[in-house]
């Protein structure tokens, strides 16, 4: 009999037999990327292959760091550790339950932070430009940051890091998301310099800007109807945008100049909706951003250019 030809498992039939003969944190690894890599789930939402995600996902159900998963691959595992992982990974194929919700946090710029399915999770590329101190449009460090549709607060905390001495504001229009937050203000102690605010956009803004920084709603109609079903576990106010995907993003740049310091910049991520922005204003002067480890559709602007407008 042919490969092809043999019957094939069920998930429940493929948990009953992984919880009776399968010992070691590897097998359960090698288990798990079969596993998901047969369901043909979605993965995007912190790794982007079966093997990682499987990782996180085991040493999770058995309190170990991801990261130091090398030293205990040969360890034989307990039947209950062994049935605690096989429920993890079920709930992940079977609910397509994105794997940093079932973790309970997510690294964003080499750090760790809290999310659950009020926020978004962080992925968003403007992390290397973060990285690399917003270079080479920023003539001074930034006294002032605002995170506008902060979500997790995840962007404005790590503007926070990389610029010691500036002051930050994280403004969303969701309580929900205002409280995941403040949990991480107060997981990375930055309550020193980073302040939370409910604001309809830049409603509760005040003041000039050196820097506005933004991951806000862009994803338009037609791709909102055909996202995979991972995406369905985020909240839907932090994705959807329109018909063109720019409902919220016409109205930050018709009022970003104003919030802006003169040699202020304005970094916005839209996504696959950059074509439909750079045809609405081909006035503005975009500075699209290529990335080493992948994303697009971030522009930077200087307050200057939003002049034209």
């Amino acid at each position: 009999m042919r490969v092809s030809e043999l019957p094939s498992l069920s998930l429940q039939q493929h948990k009953l037999q992984a919880v009776d003969e399968l010992l070691s944190l590897q097998d359960m690894v090698r288990w798990a990327v079969s596993r998901m890599a047969e369901a043909g789930i979605y993965f995007g939402h912190g790794t982007d292959n079966p093997v990682d995600e499987a990782v996180l996902l085991v040493t999770h159900a058995l309190g170990l760091p991801w990261n130091q998963v090398d030293q205990w691959r040969d360890c034989r595992l307990t039947r209950q550790e062994r049935e605690r992982i096989v429920e993890l990974i079920c709930c992940r194929i079977e609910q397509r339950v994105p794997a940093p919700y079932l973790v309970g946090e997510a690294w964003f710029c080499g750090l760790p932070y809290v999310v659950d399915e009020r926020v978004l999770i962080p992925r968003s590329p403007i992390a290397e430009l973060i990285e690399n101190g917003f270079q080479p449009w920023l003539q001074h460090e930034p006294k002032r940051i605002m995170d506008l549709c902060t979500g997790s607060g995840c962007i404005g905390i790590a503007c926070a890091m990389q610029f010691e001495q500036a002051e930050v504001e994280l403004l969303d229009i969701s309580f929900d998301a205002l409280a995941v937050a403040e949990e991480n203000i107060q997981r990375l102690q930055v309550e020193d310099r980073v302040i939370a605010l409910q604001s309809d956009l830049f409603a509760a803004a005040s003041g000039k800007y050196d820097l506005i920084v933004s991951n806000p709603p862009y994803v338009d109609a037609d791709d909102m109807a055909c996202l995979p079903d991972e995406f369905h576990h985020e909240p839907e106010l932090a994705l959807a945008a329109g018909d063109d995907g720019l409902d919220l993003v016409r109205i930050m740049l018709s009022q970003a100049r104003e919030l802006l310091t003169d040699n202020g910049v304005v970094v916005v991520e839209v996504g696959n909706s950059w074509p439909a922005l750079a045809e609405a204003y081909p006035q503005l002067p975009f500075q699209w951003q290529e990335f080493e480890r992948g994303g697009h559709g971030v522009f930077v602007l200087n307050a200057a250019d939003l002049d034209n407008l």
